[in-house]
């Protein structure tokens, strides 16, 4: 097998043949190397996940106990065949890496879901050169351009102060696992309480158990409604948007935290009262930033806006190319 066969797209995800390992498979494979624990990124069934040593228990959480995890710290490498295989931190969220594999002094890596900017919850985005990068691609297009992040939660509290002048509970949409403990790790709790959807509230108690310094919460449920109403920022996954537990809290205000909310059309489509432009991907520049920091001379891309960003490379003179994927992104809500 050549070297530009290294990493190949399949029906199972992105597959080395050399090493007999899938990354991020779509469905259960002998040896799976995960990148995160998002759930579009983790799926059960695999008889072998090697993962970082902060991505097991997220999976044993989500996959189950029983689970049989290979655990690598950053940088540390394990033989697979033919292949050398480390991991490297990708700032996504807790435990999140880029995947590096090595075949006859050839490399290629393999960023996951990433971002440039800082998040107190994980560690930071670490460049690893390489001959051929594998890049993900969600906010692919030049009008995705994050602020930067102090002022978006300088926003985030002046808004839940705003809707506690005017008697009404804050509530702000977030996926369950990443986003809501960036948040909850950033914000002013001497504003007033927090309260937690029940799907957040095991993962921020993972997130303690793992060190990542987090403020005091309660768990939202029909016995604390009352007193959390008008005073409370909420934090809610989007699927519990239009569900009869927030009708507990009105009158409420409604808001997102996504990059997605970069786009106004999006707001009003969820018929949000605020957006608030944060994500855990990386935007226009930091994608470009990525590309040119790894030195690779080809470059694929994969999940999200692929099309542009090629077209942009190719005439920059980069071998640039896509990557059909089956998975749908973890923004895909707010």
């Amino acid at each position: 097998m050549s070297h530009h066969e290294l990493i190949q797209a399949t029906t199972a995800g992105l597959n080395c043949s050399l090493g007999e390992f899938c990354i991020d498979p779509t469905r259960p494979v002998r040896t799976a190397v995960i990148t995160h624990g998002h759930s579009d990124h983790a799926r059960a069934g695999s008889h072998r996940y090697i993962c970082s040593p902060q991505t097991a228990p997220i999976l044993r959480h989500r996959l189950g106990k029983t689970i049989n995890t290979t655990t690598l710290e950053p940088g540390e490498t394990i033989d697979l065949r033919d292949t050398r295989v480390s991991l490297h931190p990708a700032g996504h969220l807790l435990g999140s890496t880029q995947v590096r594999v090595e075949h006859d002094h050839h490399v290629w890596v393999v960023t996951g879901d990433y971002k440039r900017h800082p998040d107190p919850t994980c560690a930071p985005f670490e460049v690893v050169p390489c001959d051929v990068l594998i890049s993900e691609c969600t906010f692919g297009l030049p009008i995705y351009r994050w602020p930067e992040p102090e002022h978006v939660f300088n926003d985030i509290n002046q808004w839940w102060r705003d809707c506690q002048a005017q008697q009404r509970t804050a509530v702000l949409s977030v996926y369950a696992l990443g986003k809501a403990q960036r948040i909850l790790a950033a914000i002013d709790p001497t504003i007033g309480p927090v309260a937690v959807h029940g799907s957040i509230h095991p993962l921020n108690k993972l997130y303690r158990d793992l060190g990542i310094s987090l403020p005091d919460w309660t768990k939202l449920d029909a016995r604390n409604a009352a007193e959390l109403k008008g005073r409370a920022l909420v934090l809610a996954p989007p699927a519990a948007r239009n569900t009869t537990w927030i009708r507990k809290l009105t009158p409420v205000s409604t808001a997102a935290a996504s990059g997605w909310m970069t786009v106004r059309g999006r707001r009003r489509h969820d018929a949000l009262d605020r957006g608030f432009v944060i994500s855990d991907h990386a935007d226009w520049p930091g994608l470009l930033q990525t590309i040119r920091d790894t030195g690779a001379r080809r470059v694929g891309l994969t999940h999200g806006n692929t099309e542009t960003l090629v077209r942009y490379l190719r005439e920059s003179g980069v071998d640039a190319f896509a990557i059909a994927t089956t998975r749908h992104h973890d923004e895909a809500a707010p």
